[in-house]
């Protein structure tokens, strides 16, 4: 039987024991469980923390190669707040005053900050994260936080998780930097000191965290100086000093900030929700009177509803744009849509025949896009069938025909019909929204009717099972000219049919006694008339048969 030998014994300078024989099949290095020391618990949560140090210039848009700068006020001067990274590389820095910068870079761009296009682009790369896990928080102002935990076998691993967040914010066109720890705060901070660690285990975490600077935390400045004169410059010499004499001198929130970094003490953090509409405002620098010029104007707006939308997984079926100008009201333009959509070519198409057709009583000055509630939207399968062939395609399309009908010729001038539970024929349809659920709408509990036609009675207690109807129905019965008691209209009319006798609505006092018939004109049209029971029993004309 083979054997290893090990030591035993406590090892003493200069004492060389030999080694005893030790039985094939027991481990040499004994594990965790075998020494009594508890495992190496895996961690709950994973978190992601993403800076973004050039967000005030990203939030303005792109602008090629030409090196930008934004500019804040503070007192009486202007100064550098921030940023792109070709302006860094020449040496610009944040707190630079406007002419020190310009000494370095004679050509720099400067833009005044925009805060609120801040928060919008913050908001929009937190929309985005949540295909990455519903755990989504913001840390104004140019921070996110994601817990990533259950996601990760999702993507391939950390390293790959990160790597698609990156290149999805990179596509929006922010440059962010990214850390994964199992603490938010530690996250957090590692991305701001441009540290690109992965950190999975707890008991890594504070050699990680050690050589941070303090600024990564982003204390009161007053704080910070006051460390900075007992020589603290990072978060491991800070976590080092005594805690009640830190608590006393720097403040106890710091101290509960170093818990938190650490991991001592939970870290929780609220939620981001999306909001529930999209609403975008786009100031011009010119005034626009061109249809096509603000349409084009549009195009950028339409596209980010269209990223809202999809992020969101849903459609709008109402979308209204504003079009401001300076002396006159503004101008709204209103678009409602006969499904869910969310596809901003066709945002495009139909607000371009609503534009065509809108008369401007003055040039536009700015541009505001507003979208109605959300609507859950199922994703559309195309047919089976080429379009025309077997029927394929036709109910995909009805939508987009009603539409753009409505775009071209107003939303008052295409609508739907719906059936109403009644034998008045005046009050059994009505007019109704497209878009709006087709639920059926009862006048009120009907009574049994009693109706007579070809010689016989019969009692029905729904609207209409034996008689025909005709589609087109007048909005009141016309009266028809008479001679002789027979109704005439263009010539004298010739009746197909027996009676059939309505006698309904004596309880609401619109009661009505008719006798209705099928007649025949001179040119071929079928006319749905009818004779009143009561005196003077004129003739009324009250539909016409397609």
């Amino acid at each position: 039987m083979s054997s290893r030998a090990v030591r035993t014994g406590p090892a003493r300078s200069g004492d060389i024991r030999p080694l005893s024989p030790v039985p094939a099949g027991v481990a040499l290095f004994p594990t965790v469980a075998r020494l009594g020391l508890p495992p190496v618990a895996e961690p709950r949560e994973l978190w992601i923390g993403l800076h973004l140090p050039h967000l005030p210039v990203e939030a303005l848009g792109a602008s090629g190669d030409v090196p930008r700068a934004v500019l804040e006020m503070k007192g009486q001067t202007q100064f550098i707040t921030a940023m792109c990274e070709r302006a860094e590389s020449f040496g610009v820095r944040p707190g630079m005053s406007m002419a020190a910068a310009l000494a370095l870079i004679p050509h720099l761009q400067m833009q005044p900050r925009d805060a609120t296009r801040e928060k919008q682009l913050l908001e929009r790369l937190a929309t985005q994260a949540q295909r990455f896990t519903p755990r989504v928080s913001l840390v104004p102002p140019d921070g996110l936080l994601l817990e990533v935990k259950g996601s990760l076998h999702l993507f391939g691993g950390a390293e790959a998780l990160c790597r698609a967040l990156e290149e999805q914010c990179r596509e929006t066109g922010a440059k962010p930097l990214i850390a994964l720890t199992p603490v938010p705060l530690a996250a957090l901070a590692c991305a701001r000191a441009g540290h690109h660690c992965l950190v999975t285990e707890p008991t890594h975490l504070v050699g990680q965290l050690a050589a941070l600077p303090l600024t990564t935390l982003r204390w009161p400045v007053d704080v910070l100086d006051r460390l900075k004169q007992i020589g603290v410059y990072t978060i491991g010499e800070a976590a080092r000093l005594p805690r009640a004499g830190f608590a006393r001198r720097f403040g106890k929130s710091q101290l509960v900030m170093l818990d938190r970094v650490t991991g001592k003490l939970a870290d929780l953090r609220l939620r981001f929700q999306p909001r529930e509409r999209f609403e975008r405002r786009h100031p011009l620098l010119y005034d626009v009177e061109h249809h096509e010029a603000l349409l084009a104007t549009l195009e950028p707006l339409l596209q980010e509803l269209a990223a809202f939308l999809k992020a969101r997984q849903c459609g709008i079926t109402r979308l209204e744009c504003r079009l401001q100008h300076r002396h006159a009201p503004v101008t709204r333009c209103l678009l409602r849509l006969a499904s869910p959509a969310a596809n901003a070519s066709h945002f495009a198409k139909l607000l371009g025949e609503r534009l065509a057709a809108l008369p401007l009583p003055e040039p536009v000055r700015a541009l505001e896009l507003r979208s109605g509630g959300l609507v859950s939207r199922a994703p559309f399968a195309d047919s089976l069938w080429r379009p025309g062939e077997h029927g394929g395609g036709v109910s995909a399309e009805s939508p987009e025909l009603i539409e753009h009908l409505r775009a071209r010729l107003g939303h008052e001038a295409v609508y739907g019909l719906q059936m109403l539970a009644s034998h008045r024929p005046e009050t059994a349809w009505a007019s109704t929204d497209l878009e709006a659920p087709k639920t059926a709408v009862h006048e009120r509990e009907l009574p049994t009717i009693a109706s007579r036609g070809a010689g016989r009675s019969s009692f029905l207690t729904s609207p209409w099972p034996v008689f025909r109807r005709p589609v087109w129905l007048l909005p009141t019965p016309r009266r028809l000219r008479e001679r002789e008691g027979q109704p005439h209209r263009r010539g004298p009319l010739r009746l197909l049919s027996a009676a059939e006798r309505i006698e309904t609505g004596w309880w609401d006092h619109a009661d009505i006694t008719r006798d209705y018939y099928i007649a025949v004109d001179i040119h071929g049209v079928r006319l749905w008339i009818f004779r009143e029971r009561a005196a003077p029993h004129r003739w009324f004309l009250q539909g016409v048969f397609g």
